[in-house]
């Protein structure tokens, strides 16, 4: 069992698009387990591989006792105006901010073996699905932010310990 580190807001892979993964690829398999590995550490729903270093389209996720992984996966579908939502990320430790996400989401994608993978739920799935996709889109949450928001999160960012 390996539970990676989880890369901290600065560190330059948060930033980076993923690049896509090919499931045949023993290393893919690998990232894989790493990812399961690292979120079922208690508190967490979703990993993404650049979270613990690796720009590649894959996020694990433990939400409502359902763990799992998904690999090249898009945003197939939002439902739902946006609502603010308390949240937080492994990569910027201690704080959480009201976000906005949709209320639902559907995420497609594939499993090691080539098969469709289909994510989708309201709540706290809704909301990882959101968060994980923008991590492999190289943004961090607090980039959603609304924009007075989103400077006092920035404020907070800055003074705090791990930064």
């Amino acid at each position: 069992m390996t539970v990676r580190e989880i890369r901290v807001f600065g560190d330059p892979v948060l930033r980076e698009r993923a690049a896509p993964v090919d499931p045949a690829d023993p290393a893919t398999a690998a990232l894989v387990q790493d990812l399961l590995d690292t979120v079922v550490v208690p508190g967490r729903a979703g990993v993404a591989a650049c979270q613990i270093g690796v720009a590649k389209a894959a996020f694990s996720y433990a939400v409502d006792g359902e763990v799992g992984y998904v690999l090249n996966p898009r945003i197939d579908e939002v439902r739902g105006e946006p609502q603010l939502v308390d949240e937080g990320c492994l990569s910027v430790p201690e704080l959480g901010f009201p976000t906005p996400r949709h209320p639902y989401c559907r995420v497609v994608g594939v499993d090691l073996e080539g098969d469709e993978v289909v994510l989708e739920g309201e709540g706290l799935m809704a909301q990882m699905l959101q968060h994980e996709m923008g991590h492999l889109d190289g943004l961090l949450y607090l980039q959603a932010l609304e924009k007075e928001m989103r400077s006092a999160a920035m404020a907070e960012v800055r003074k705090a310990s791990w930064y």
